[in-house]
């Protein structure tokens, strides 16, 4: 058994190459072998979002506060808000992020294969982010 007490593990700023805008990263969990899954609490503010990115495994958003973006390629915008969950499946390119206006924090969920759980790709551009 392993415990990892709230707020022992360092804050991290999202690197500029992958997030557009202000963002956090609270590192939750990393897998051990033989897992694979881990864990982050990340918090956006308004108007801020990830690059376009793809997943091995998948991967699973549980918002947590406030009101967010998604699309994956070819798709919609669409609103999410606390307590939605939202799954990309493997190989789905996609990003999210928070509304132009309000904050959104989520938990992020994914597995590692062969040592990556991300593919990062360009980033988002304002056009698109606004629809």
């Amino acid at each position: 058994m392993k415990i990892i007490k709230s707020g022992t593990t360092p804050s991290n700023p999202g690197p500029e190459d992958y997030f557009t805008g202000t963002v956090r990263i609270d590192p939750m969990f990393q897998a051990e072998e033989p897992g694979r899954t881990s864990g982050a609490h990340v918090t956006f503010e308004p108007g801020a979002r990830t690059a376009w990115h793809t997943h091995p495994a998948g991967q699973t958003l549980i918002v947590t506060f406030g009101r967010g973006r998604v699309q994956r390629e070819g798709g919609p915008i669409e609103e999410i808000s606390q307590g939605d969950v939202v799954w990309f499946p493997a190989g789905e390119k996609h990003w999210h992020g928070a509304s132009p206006e309000t904050a959104m924090s989520h938990i992020a969920v994914q597995e590692s294969i062969d040592g990556t759980p991300v593919t990062w790709m360009e980033k988002v551009s304002d056009e698109d982010y606004n629809g």
